[in-house]
């Protein structure tokens, strides 16, 4: 399976991925969506900022996903967080950042490299989604 995470470029994460520096990819949701009980290892990562092409690709390594309450969130930060791992907008747990979240996704990655940049067609997987999935990633390359 393949998957693509778009990011936000205001952040800077490609850079971190491809460095090795970050080797967590994590997605936190108010509601169950993709890629919960959508990734597996061995599947491949494509990662793009919005509104760009796809710059960079990694291989799944391991997947961890949560159903928060107040305990297992700030234990997913202090374990999780920091260098080489998540990247998290704050690190206290009663932040609004994590208001409502109720699900947790750790994508765990090895082997990231930078490849040909390439575009996507995003018809069809909504708007505003920030992660895709398909079985081949051929069938939505531009």
């Amino acid at each position: 399976m393949h998957h693509i995470a778009i990011m936000n470029p205001k952040i800077g994460l490609i850079d971190k991925i491809i460095s090795g520096m970050k080797k967590i990819e994590s997605r936190w949701y108010k509601h169950k969506r993709a890629p919960w009980n959508k990734i597996a290892v061995g599947d491949i990562v494509y990662f793009k900022n919005s509104g760009k092409p796809v710059t960079a690709s990694a291989e799944v390594e391991r997947v961890m996903q949560f159903e928060l309450d107040n305990e297992n969130l700030r234990e997913i930060i202090e374990k999780y967080g920091g260098d080489g791992g998540i990247s998290l907008n704050d690190r206290n747990p009663n932040s609004d950042y994590y208001k409502g979240k109720k699900y947790c996704i750790l994508v765990f990655i090895k082997n990231p490299r930078k490849i040909t940049p390439f575009n996507i067609d995003k018809k069809g997987f909504g708007a505003g989604s920030a992660w895709l999935f398909v079985e081949d990633i051929n069938k939505i390359k531009k």
